[in-house]
């Protein structure tokens, strides 16, 4: 059988085709699935999705009408993909429940430290052979406050590293994380998180109850120095309101790896196209804010064990196996 991958990045390919070898042929798209790209997967009746990909009824009905069976999402999030309308199209749909929350934290911590210590604007001025440091004051994180939204695999990982600073810890989530209480995190309410934390950084799902969890309030209950980072769902900022805060002149920094409305933007090159999203236009001209195009996720070790769960998840199904995975099992026959 042929697998049709769609959204493959060029360091993806070459893994991914030796991960499904001796198991299945798979053929690799750099195109991503949309509606207009759903006609591609006629006849397949297995397909691979990146995380950007919309699966929404109409693409999904295109697909069932052309013969697919199962979706492997290529990642945990799948607030792209409509569960409701797949299971009644007798979709199956897997994803990828866990890999590497290291590749995650790590580059959270890699955005927090960039625009803390104006790194960007650093560069820039010396490729200009300009060396003064007027402007590129940061602040040690040693004694500051991080507080972490979120403290699952990947939000302990954040947390371990703020507490190799020598931060103080504040966690927020529906359970305490007992890892996290032993590094010595104290589990408080949102608003109390939000008014106390020097450095915010957010490691939630996209869910309905999340969608815009750091709204206009919340980031007005923030420190005007403080630092906002974001590595999990471009969903979960309001990102309009982020923008007003940010031309009053608030926050010492702000460093995004997703955006709410990425999915047409990220992973493409729009240099000679131009952008026609207005606020995502005014985000990156601030000079304490950087933008990354979801990558947070993209090392070698993360995408590995992403592809590795992609094949078993595969193997799963076609060998008439329900795993772990599953988000919307084979339909009875």
């Amino acid at each position: 059988m042929e697998i049709l991958a769609f959204g493959v990045q060029a360091d993806e390919k070459p893994i991914i085709e030796k991960a499904f070898e001796g198991h299945h042929d798979v053929r690799c798209l750099d195109v991503f699935l949309t509606e207009d790209t759903a006609p591609i997967a006629a006849g397949y009746e297995i397909i691979s999705t990146s995380v950007n990909a919309i699966l929404d009824h109409r693409v999904l009905q295109t697909l069932a009408a052309g013969g697919t069976q199962m979706i492997a999402q290529r990642s945990t999030g799948f607030n792209n993909i409509d569960l409701e309308v797949a299971e009644r199209l007798g979709l199956t749909v897997a994803r990828v429940s866990y890999y590497s929350p290291y590749s995650v934290a790590e580059f959270a911590w890699t955005l927090a430290m960039a625009v803390n210590r104006r790194i960007v604007r650093a560069s820039n001025r010396t490729r200009d052979f300009d060396f003064r440091l007027d402007g590129l004051m940061g602040r040690d994180m040693r004694g500051r406050t991080a507080g972490v939204l979120g403290t699952g695999k990947i939000g302990e990982a954040f947390a371990r590293i703020a507490h190799g600073f020598g931060m103080r810890l504040l966690g927020w989530d529906v359970a305490e994380n007992p890892a996290c209480v032993e590094l010595g995190m104290e589990y408080v309410d949102k608003d109390r998180l939000l008014a106390e934390a020097d450095l915010v950084s957010l490691h939630v799902p996209l869910l309905p109850a999340t969608q815009h969890i750091i709204d206009a309030a919340a980031l007005k209950a923030m420190k005007d120095d403080a630092i906002l980072v974001n590595s999990s769902r471009g969903g979960l900022v309001d990102t309009d309101a982020l923008v007003t805060e940010l031309r009053s002149g608030r926050f010492a920094g702000v460093g995004l790896d997703v955006y709410e409305a990425e999915a047409g933007l990220f992973f493409l090159d729009k240099s000679l196209a131009g952008v026609e999203d207005d606020t995502l236009a005014r985000l990156v001209t601030f000079p304490n804010v950087v933008v990354t195009s979801h990558q947070a996720y993209y090392t070698v070790d993360a995408v590995g064990q992403i592809i590795d769960t992609t094949v078993q998840n595969v193997l799963d199904y076609t060998q008439g196996r329900r795993g772990e995975n599953v988000l919307v099992p084979r339909a009875a026959s």
